[in-house]
């Protein structure tokens, strides 16, 4: 059995603290240490953003970031998106937009679009769709999940430059 490591971090917003093995990754200790199960296994490998999150604002595969990482981090999963029982306005986007099926990639392409509108407000659809290229989806088609992005940018009600 290997050592494990102490690691102190904030996650959606709550200082948390875990013990890992230095070899765990980030997805695998929010899955099987902390019992975050919103971040999907799709490739484990890095090419299908099923497993996005947030670290200090960036998105990450994190299935490719090992846990020991997250040492003083901020990392916000697809459960920290919504604001209590409020859905975010991409969440209710998604929804009224039908954009998810089977959703294993759903909660990654949320985390990935949080960050294109937190800092571009109002993308085009063909930022939407360049800033989304690292996300794969097998079941919609990817119309939808831009449609989607493209209400909730609507909805935002952040100042159009």
């Amino acid at each position: 059995m290997a050592r494990r490591t102490y690691v102190a971090t904030t996650i959606n917003g709550m200082p948390t603290e875990f013990l890992c093995e230095p070899r765990q990754s980030v997805l695998e200790v929010l899955r099987d240490e902390l019992g975050l199960t919103g971040a999907k296994e799709g490739c484990n490998n890095g090419n299908c953003g099923a497993c996005a999150v947030l670290l200090n604002g960036q998105v990450v595969n994190s299935c490719c970031v090992l846990g020991v990482e997250l040492e003083g981090a901020d990392v916000t999963t697809i459960e920290g998106i919504a604001d209590g029982e409020n859905l975010h306005p991409l969440q209710q986007a998604f929804l009224e937009e039908a954009a998810l099926q089977c959703g294993i990639c759903t909660p990654g392409f949320i985390v990935s679009a949080k960050a294109l509108l937190d800092s571009n407000p109002h993308p085009d659809e063909h930022t939407v769709r360049f800033w989304l290229a690292g996300n794969l989806c097998r079941c919609t088609g990817y119309d939808k999940i831009v449609r989607a992005v493209l209400k909730a940018a609507d909805a935002s009600g952040a100042p159009v430059p």
